[in-house]
């Protein structure tokens, strides 16, 4: 009997080691939304340099410095991310709650600029039926905006949990880890989206 105690008490020593569940599920979703974002980046590039397209196309249209300050912004949001998670386990309720907004705030700006960009493009003819190039174009950064949107949603939510008179705590604190996961995703995958869908000739 004691040898069975002592054998329950290593196994959940061993599983108090593990992976949270809700971390590796967010891990799994994030690598299926890679897959998601490969097969759509791989659809525009099948389709960009394609002979015969009705003009616009996006490569002729795209205001590179403009999408590089949007881009600079967004990358910021990450730092902020950082400084949010850090504070958090410093306890510093105000400062978690300042970074948080400030990451949703420069993902705003971003959302703002993406607007911005497609209302030009429309303007100038380019819509999603104008060619396929421009309907991978779109459906592209148009999901990856969707996500952005979502995050931004995630972290005035913890903004909101974190004014109550308990705030976050560290039991609430993975929740803050994993919009932190979802929002460095994102980040990266615009990395990505930028040098090949505006950077690679």
């Amino acid at each position: 009997m004691a040898d069975l105690a002592h054998e329950l008490g290593h196994h959940d020593e061993h599983e108090g080691l593990g992976v949270d569940n809700r971390k590796l599920a967010m891990w799994v979703f994030l690598a299926s939304e890679f897959m998601f974002f490969g097969a759509f980046i791989s659809t525009y590039l099948l389709f960009k340099g394609r002979e015969g397209l009705t003009p616009p196309i996006p490569r002729d249209l795209y205001d590179i410095p403009f999408t590089s300050v949007s881009s600079f912004v967004l990358l910021m949001s990450s730092l902020t991310m950082v400084l949010a998670h850090n504070a958090l386990s410093r306890k510093d309720q105000p400062a978690t709650r300042s970074w948080l907004l400030a990451t949703a705030m420069l993902g705003m700006v971003f959302i703002g600029g993406q607007v911005f960009e497609f209302s030009t493009f429309v303007q100038e003819g380019m819509t999603m039926r104008t060619n396929a190039a421009a309907s991978g174009f779109y459906l592209l950064t148009g999901f990856h905006g969707t996500h952005v949107v979502i995050g931004i949603i995630m972290l005035l939510s913890l903004y909101g949990i974190s004014r109550r008179q308990d705030g976050l705590s560290e039991a609430k604190g993975l929740n803050l880890e994993l919009v932190g996961l979802y929002w460095h995703f994102v980040d990266i995958i615009w990395i990505v989206i930028f040098t090949v869908v505006y950077l690679i000739p």
